[in-house]
């Protein structure tokens, strides 16, 4: 086993594909999530404001829709139809395809998630906040939000963790993240179980060390609640 692994990682130079494929990995990651909490938290606004004031009737519907499409189609062929359908003539940049798709890809279920925070807050804290003089937009932002997002952040450091797996589908459109240069590695030594196995191991250890760090943020968020 120690020499399969030597020949997959060290004497193929292997180990290159694993590394640069990583920090593709979680670049991607990264950012795809913060444009996916950046569209979650305007499609959540806008459909907790015609939910609770039956205002912005057109805004909410677009909304709708785009939740629909986004939550009811695969993420690969979101990917493969933003980058060769999109972006095909503009010729973009594979990395920058993937971030785009996978962040509306997230957004939607980060709507939800926000959405459903919105929803939990008393509404007695939306009466007491217009009661007090604010406007909509100003008991949203210091009365509702802040006890909103409190609640649902758990659930978006959840969204990160599967984010992070579903990215292992980059490589349709050639991208090379984890999955992939484990892949490539396979190809040219003709042996699977190293490669494979060694990137589902980082896989699982990314993913054990995010879960590991959402049980402290909750216990954190349960304690500071006493």
């Amino acid at each position: 086993m120690g020499e399969r692994l030597y020949d997959a990682l060290i004497d193929g130079g292997g180990y290159k594909y694993i590394i640069s494929g990583l920090g593709n990995t979680l670049f991607i990651t990264f950012f795809a999530v913060l444009i996916g909490i950046l569209i979650g938290f305007i499609v959540a606004m806008v459909r907790a404001t015609y939910d609770r004031t039956g205002k912005g009737f057109l805004p909410d519907l677009i909304c709708r829709i785009y939740l629909t499409v986004v939550r009811g189609t695969p993420v690969v062929l979101q990917l493969m139809i933003i980058f060769y359908v999109v972006f095909a003539s503009v010729n973009i940049p594979k990395v920058l395809a993937a971030i785009i798709a996978f962040g509306l890809n997230s957004g939607a279920y980060v709507a939800e998630i926000f959405r459903s925070g919105i929803m939990a807050v008393d509404a007695g804290q939306f009466e007491a906040g217009r009661s007090l003089g604010f406007t909509y937009s100003q008991t949203m932002r210091l009365i509702i939000m802040p006890q909103a997002f409190k609640n649902v952040l758990p659930a978006l450091c959840n969204e990160f963790i599967v984010l992070l797996k579903e990215t292992s589908v980059a490589g349709y459109i050639a991208l090379q993240d984890l999955t992939r240069g484990a892949d490539i590695i396979r190809s040219q030594t003709y042996d699977a179980f190293p490669p494979l196995i060694i990137a589902a191991a980082i896989y699982l250890v990314m993913v054990v060390i995010f879960t590991k760090l959402v049980s402290i943020l909750e216990r954190r968020l349960r304690s500071n609640e006493r």
